[in-house]
């Protein structure tokens, strides 16, 4: 038998553990006839009897074959379903390792019973706490975490339980390299996700901490991204951004450098003066939870994925504005097909995935055309003279939510080795940008990327209406209405299909217009709409109005799982050229490339699907990233092509100025 037809439809997995511990369990599986049923028992390598073999009991021996294969503790220490009394009531712990030099004494506790971790950490603290246990463990043989037991209310992860001739402080002192925590991280070994290490700190610790969780967590992302991008470009570094036994007050004052080191480089994010506020006991939890998850890899999504559960539960969701999923955003890029020469702008752009994913695809180009290697953490990697250029003089975002023009700010400025022009301004607006560049606080922050930004107007132009942008991707934000007289006169689309002026136009209607005044001739767009755009009669004219100034290249409908769970609005997004005499010439009448998308890459909850092997296991890229389950383009040549694909092909039919 095999222990994967045993685990298939349960929460446990024989993933964390070697090839040979799942032979061994293998090969000692035996059927008995119960009741004309076969039944698979196993010897148990402690109890050496034949026990019924349940999902947890595998998880079990397995590991206890590591316990004692591993990490050399001998079969006399480790103990199982030892009785655990809380007052009248007795309770067992799946597997307990005895303290070496008082052998009636648990060191290790190990649970196994509750298949997730919510529920097992639970059981495991109260385990802990009835006995003074030291360590504890919760595994389900797909994850696992180790915690370091300080007090009833806090328990730190640490990296690994010690070895038999190990002591605990051996394992919170020990050293790493940027290497190390290649080799450890927990989002490919255990396919945990940083999103979900931030709910279970949020759980656990912040909620109680009396500070605000999105500007704590923010400041540790912030922090533990600079400390990786040190050690990632010299392999002789050790990390900092690490609980390495220090007392509470240390660790803070070394968090707090490391937060003050990022910040210099990485300016116009926080203030000089800001500081973590954490508690130091709340920080020492915090830093061990993240501590083991590399931010770095071929595209932040790691970083962004936490992001859009922070901001969501900030205030996005109140505006209509929501993160734009990674997989939408790099579909539009291959569709726009960005080149070094072109000047890229999202006007609403939330936490810049446009921008950043158009400079990852540019970079892509030039390193291949210079012979050097893309790397594994693409992210971290030293940038060339041609690709800190293109980032600081060819790509723009604008937003008008502070906190997402921050978020927005440190991926740039991440991704452009500290170059980014992403600007707090509000993008429709812009007869009152003379206002706001005058207040010194915002110059401080700002100035430099405004003044690129002022140089893409055309000749004359004075006044932020018009630029000369050869690509502008964006996602817009649907909800609420513009009223405001001094915004809407600004704005053709805010006439009725009479021309008569309206009392309120949609956010996403003037959006439309904006965009395409800050696209030269022959300029492309890339817009994410609400379905009504396109097939509401009372927004013909708005139909209308593009089709005059543009030529419509194609038309991709969004699954309507694509923006859950903060809405489920369908969607479609918008592929637009202007017309221009040479790049794209007008022509009445031309094909359109249509195409809708099939998987929903979401569950109704708005969880991902992620492909999965033929075993069930989710796939991982060639970065051990999650695959999440879509149709709109190849995924690295690990599934099959999809939209994207098909309009390149159409695009290089049409002789399409950017395809050619």
């Amino acid at each position: 038998m095999k222990l994967n037809d045993l685990f298939k439809n349960t929460n446990y997995d024989d993933t964390l553990f070697s090839k040979k511990a799942i032979l061994s369990i293998e090969k000692r599986i035996v059927f008995k006839k119960i009741q004309e049923n076969e039944i698979p028992y196993i010897e148990c390598l402690s109890r050496k009897k034949e026990i019924k073999l349940t999902p947890e009991e595998a998880v079990r021996q397995l590991y206890i074959y590591k316990l004692v294969n591993d990490y050399g503790y001998p079969l006399e220490r480790i103990q199982l379903e030892v009785p655990i009394h809380f007052g009248r009531e007795i309770k067992r712990a799946d597997i307990v390792i005895m303290d070496k030099d008082r052998p009636t004494i648990p060191y290790i506790i190990i649970e196994l019973k509750k298949p997730k971790l919510s529920d097992g950490k639970e059981q495991l603290k109260s385990y802990c706490n009835a006995t003074g246990a030291p360590i504890g463990v919760w595994t389900n043989g797909e994850q696992i975490s180790c915690y370091n037991r300080k007090d009833p209310n806090f328990f730190e992860a640490i990296t690994d339980i010690p070895n038999s001739i190990q002591k605990l402080s051996d394992i919170l002192n020990e050293k790493f390299t940027y290497q190390d925590l290649k080799s450890r991280d927990k989002i490919s070994k255990e396919k945990r996700s940083l999103r979900s290490l931030i709910q279970e700190m949020e759980d656990e610790v912040l909620a109680s901490a009396g500070v605000d969780s999105f500007e704590e967590i923010f400041k540790l992302i912030f922090s533990k991204l600079y400390d990786e991008l040190i050690c990632a470009n010299d392999s002789t570094v050790y990390l900092k951004f690490r609980n390495s036994g220090d007392t509470d007050f240390e660790l803070k004052e070394k968090i707090q450098n490391i937060f003050d080191s990022a910040k210099k480089k990485w300016e116009g994010v926080f203030s000089e003066e800001s500081k973590i506020l954490l508690s130091p006991s709340h920080l020492a939890v915090c830093v061990s939870t993240l501590q083991d998850i590399k931010l770095f890899n071929n595209n932040l999504d790691v970083v962004d994925d936490a992001f859009e559960y922070l901001m969501s539960k900030s205030q996005k969701g109140e505006k209509g504005q929501y993160f734009t999923p990674r997989y939408v955003i790099d579909m539009c890029v291959k569709m726009m097909n960005p080149t070094i020469n072109d000047k890229i702008i999202d006007t609403a752009c939330g936490s810049s995935g446009f921008t950043v994913h158009s400079i990852f695809k540019v970079w892509k180009q030039i390193r291949r055309e210079k012979g050097l290697p893309e790397g594994e953490d693409f992210t971290a990697s030293e940038r060339t003279t041609e690709e800190t250029d293109f980032v600081r003089d060819n790509v723009f975002g604008i937003d008008f939510d502070e906190k997402t023009v921050r978020v927005a700010r440190t991926l740039n400025l991440i991704a452009g080795d500290g170059q980014t022009n992403v600007l707090h301004l509000n993008t429709l607006d812009y007869s009152r940008w003379n206002e706001i560049i005058k207040q010194d606080n915002w110059n401080d922050t700002y100035n430099e990327g405004f003044k690129k930004l002022k140089k893409l107007q055309p000749k004359g132009s004075r006044n932020f209406s018009l630029f000369n942008f050869d690509i502008v991707m964006a996602n817009p934000p649907f909800a609420g209405d513009i009223k405001e007289q001094a915004i809407l006169s600004h704005y053709e689309l805010a006439k009725n299909s009479k021309g008569k002026w309206q009392n309120k136009v949609s956010r996403d209607t003037l959006f439309i217009e904006r965009n395409l005044n800050f696209l030269k001739p022959g300029g492309r767009m890339a817009i994410v709409l609400p379905q009504g755009r396109f097939n509401n009669t009372s927004d013909k004219y708005i139909r209308e109005f593009i089709a005059e100034r543009c030529r419509i290249l194609a038309v991709v409908g969004l699954h309507a799982n694509v923006f859950k769970p903060h809405t489920g609005t369908k969607t479609s997004v918008l592929f637009i050229q202007k017309w221009d005499k040479k790049l794209c010439p007008k022509k009445e009448d031309y094909p359109i490339f249509f195409a809708t998308m099939q998987k929903p890459s979401k569950d109704n909850s708005g969880e991902k699907i992620y492909v999965k092997d033929i075993n069930g296991e989710i796939k991982l890229d060639n970065h051990n990233h999650f695959i999440v389950d879509h149709d709109l383009y190849n995924h690295d040549g690990l599934t099959q092509d999809g939209i994207a694909e098909a309009f390149v092909e159409f695009a290089k039919k049409e002789k399409l100025s950017f395809f050619q």
